[in-house]
């Protein structure tokens, strides 16, 4: 027979003197003991504050540790409920964030120290309150890898910026705008505005990223089976591939329908908040409710009586 998880019994008193101690030594590797950055003297959190710059398309990571609190706090109850005594099985799951750590430091990389938060963070609640416990935080906590800025992201702007000329030039076309480009510049066929162009910030990167911290939430948060969140956590990328086409194609409906000057700058510094982020999180609702069961499967039987009542009617005669 199989043998139960080995399991700890502390005191509470030494409960807390373990959590203390805890936060104090992910505080001190962490936060102050230096070794990244630009003359080694960057800690990994410092260097992970840093990152979230409009160079690296990531304003919206100061938004992480918001997030974090807040789902912590949303299933707070849960975790109080939850607690019970810890498994030694933890420990090795705070050792490989330490290995993690360790190889962060010998090879200047405060990525893969960002990515050994979780693990180190992860094996101290396992190993403390058990593995219920640590099941209901995992997330949370692992939601920080999310925070961390690809490196070399702005390559990757490029084929989005191509996709996005293809598609607000479909969109402009269904409007009655008639365009043509030149690689990311979009030309009036009727030089009613002057060329714009779909440059870096508009290639919808940085709305992507966005897109795809809420959506993991949103996946996170949803009671629905497993491939149902991975469907609405993947729908992030072509929901803010549309979405952007839309927002893109707008600013040349703008200049040709409306004034030229006001679509250049107003429109297009405020588009995103205005179109984006409404149309794309409306886009993500209806699949939500789809996947819950809604629209249309919610009504098949509905859709397909009226479908039958349809093509039974009698053929319409002509005088």
């Amino acid at each position: 027979m199989q043998q139960p998880p080995a399991q700890t019994k502390t005191h509470p008193a030494a409960t807390l003197f373990a959590v203390v101690g805890s936060l104090m030594v992910l505080v001190f590797f962490y936060g102050l003991l230096p070794g990244y950055g630009p003359g080694r003297t960057g800690t990994i959190l410092r260097e992970l504050y840093q990152s979230w710059n409009s160079e690296n398309r990531f304003e919206h990571g100061r938004i992480f540790p918001v997030i974090i609190l807040g789902l912590l706090l949303y299933k707070w109850k849960r975790i109080k409920t939850s607690l019970s005594s810890g498994e030694n099985i933890g420990l090795m799951v705070s050792i490989l964030g330490v290995i993690l750590f360790i190889a962060s430091y010998r090879v200047i990389q405060w990525r893969v120290g960002v990515i050994s938060i979780p693990f180190v963070i992860t094996g101290i609640i396992w190993f403390l309150w058990g593995r219920k416990t640590m099941l209901i935080t995992a997330f949370p906590i692992f939601y920080l890898w999310l925070s961390i800025p690809l490196p070399d992201v702005q390559q990757a702007t490029v084929p989005l910026q191509n996709i996005s000329v293809q598609i607000s030039q479909k969109i402009c076309s269904l409007c009655g705008v008639d365009t043509y480009s030149l690689g990311a510049k979009i030309f009036s066929t009727k030089s009613t505005w002057e060329p714009l162009e779909v440059d870096e910030l508009c290639s919808g990167i940085r709305s992507l990223m966005a897109l795809l911290m809420i959506s993991s939430v949103w996946a996170y948060l949803a009671r629905m089976s497993l491939w149902k969140k991975a469907i609405l956590l993947s729908s992030a990328i072509p929901l803010s591939i549309i979405g952007n086409g839309l927002r893109v194609s707008s600013i040349f409906i703008m200049a040709e329908y409306g004034n030229e000057q006001f679509a250049r700058t107003t429109w297009h510094d405020n588009s995103g908040l205005l179109l984006f982020y409404p149309i794309s999180l409306l886009m993500m609702m209806g699949l939500h409710t789809i996947l819950e069961g809604g629209l249309p499967w919610r009504h098949r039987k509905l859709v397909r009586t009226v479908v039958t009542n349809v093509n039974n009617l009698p053929p319409v005669t002509h005088p």
